[in-house]
Order: structure tokens, then sequence, then C-alpha cells
């Protein structure tokens, strides 16, 4: 005996729950192309200011006097702060389109690992931005 076949209902619901799942999912990608691009930004700044900075300590012992201090925190506190902005911007798009699709916000269970990552890499972030920018650096 052939199965029941679905009424038309019952097709819209199970294609709705399919597109907010596809809908998620591209959420999650994009959050995940955020924190590779902040990622990316975070250590090419602090990469930056490591290399000036023993530039210009390799200068100053040679003798060579250089005219502007702070180019290296200045270079690298502009990457790692863009970084951090690009993190949050990137979990505020996510919790918007989640919020959108689902019309809700989503609750502890429903984050992403994607997003628990864009987090504690935003937090790192911040805090190699506040290192620096104080002086107090630990690397």
């Amino acid at each position: 005996m052939a199965p029941k076949p679905k009424s038309s209902n019952e097709l819209a619901i199970d294609r709705t729950a399919l597109a907010d799942q596809r809908t998620l999912m591209a959420a999650n990608r994009t959050l995940m192309a955020w924190v590779r691009t902040g990622l990316s930004l975070i250590s090419f700044g602090f990469t930056i200011y490591k290399f000036l900075q023993a530039a210009q300590l390799e200068a100053q012992a040679e003798g060579a006097s250089l005219a502007v201090m702070r180019d290296p925190r200045r270079a690298g506190l502009f990457l790692i702060g863009f970084g951090v902005a690009s993190l949050i911007l990137g979990c505020i798009e996510y919790f918007q389109t989640v919020k959108r699709s689902t019309g809700k916000v989503p609750v502890r269970k429903e984050m992403s690992f994607s997003f628990v990552v864009a987090l504690v890499l935003g937090l790192f972030g911040l805090y190699l931005l506040i290192s620096i920018a104080t002086g107090a650096e630990i690397f």
C-alpha cells in the first residue's frame, strides 16, 4: 500500500522549517567569516606591532633616531581594534539574523560554537588592545 501523500499544509510547514534551518546555517557561516576576518586583523595587527617594535629597538641600538616613537603602537592598535570591531559587528549581525528568522533572541542552548569562538577571540583581541594601549605588555 502506498503511503498517504502529505497535505499542502504539512508540506508548507516542512518547507518553512527547512528554510529556517538554512537561514540559521547561513547565519553561522557568515559569523564564521567574520571570525576569520577578525582573527586575521587581530593577528596581523599584533605581528605588525611586534615587528615594527623590534625594528625600532634595533634602530635605537644602532644609534639612529626615529622621529615618531608611537608608530608601531598606532598601527597595531588600529588593526587590532578593527578586528575586535569586526567581531562585535559580526555577533550583532548574527543575533539580528537569528531573531528575524526565529522571532526570538537565541537562548544559551541555541547558541552556536562559532558564536562562542567569536566571543573568546573578541575578548582576547580586547585584551591585546588594552595591553598594548597601556604599555603593560605580556607578550
